[in-house]
């Protein structure tokens, strides 16, 4: 792979993993442009998956931290805040069905998954789950438990690639009442265990491709770029949705799907 390769498929992945346009659907397309299809695509793809998980880290290290110090003060008996409670068990409880779904379809998300026509599809599906989240939201409930699940049932639909998992899983708090912060806030931290434990597993899979095989350069090259671009692309986008919608993300989903359909 060479190393302008790598910059252009960390530079989507980065750019694409936290707004919601789908990164894996992205990624599908890029590779068909670039005729980068190969067996090592896979190898590559993790380990930039896993530079912008880290991205997301290192944003949220301060809200991690606390996660962290309420697991350890519930285990020791100490007193802690209720909605620090909440916001761990609400993470804990909904990455559980992303892990479950994601096990039950890994083989198809492998194959019959990685599909251009299939992503043009579920980026109309997923425009309109956009569309109605924002028409149907209340805004007006703090995170609970039982709201915090449920988005986790959302993420679920984040493993077909084209739908997007902040674009699903910030619908999905919409819907059940959250405010746009709120949402958009539970929507990145709810991400990191899920993305952590996908990228960790896929990198234990393909070790011996990435260790087989000289291309190095390229992927750290593709790592850093997917990480600094992650950064900016977290910044951005919480930036952005303090004072604009999501219809800008909507019309350029549609957009790319009619043109996927008319060019493949």
């Amino acid at each position: 792979m060479s190393h302008l390769v790598a910059i252009i498929l960390g530079f989507v992945e980065g750019a694409t993993e936290f707004i919601p346009v789908s990164s894996s659907g992205h990624l599908i397309i890029v590779r068909q442009i670039l005729g980068e299809n190969n067996s090592l695509g896979l190898a590559f793809d993790a380990v930039i998956q896993m530079a912008t998980t880290l991205a997301l880290v290192v944003y949220f290290w301060k809200d991690i931290w606390r996660l962290v110090e309420t697991a350890y003060s519930w285990i020791v008996g100490k007193n802690i805040e209720q909605k620090n409670k909440t916001l761990l068990l609400s993470v804990i409880l909904g990455t559980i069905p992303a892990v479950i779904f994601g096990l039950l379809l890994e083989s198809k998300m492998e194959t019959i998954f990685r599909n251009v026509h299939l992503v043009a599809l579920t980026l109309i599906l997923g425009s309109l789950l956009i569309w109605l989240a924002q028409r149907f939201a209340k805004e007006n409930k703090v995170l609970s438990l039982g709201r915090g699940v449920v988005v986790g049932f959302f993420q679920c639909l984040a493993l077909v690639p084209g739908v997007s998992r902040s674009g699903a899983t910030i619908s999905g708090g919409l819907l059940a009442g959250l405010t746009k912060d709120e949402a958009v806030r539970f929507s990145f931290i709810l991400s990191i265990p899920i993305l952590l434990g996908s990228g960790l597993k896929k990198l234990l899979e393909v070790r011996g491709d990435l260790l087989g095989n000289s291309f190095g350069s390229s992927l750290l090259l593709g790592s850093v770029v997917a990480f600094l671009t992650g950064l900016f692309a977290i910044n951005f986008l919480i930036k952005y949705l303090k004072t604009h919608n999501l219809n800008v993300f909507i019309w350029y989903r549609i957009a790319l799907a009619i043109g996927l359909f008319l060019t493949f």
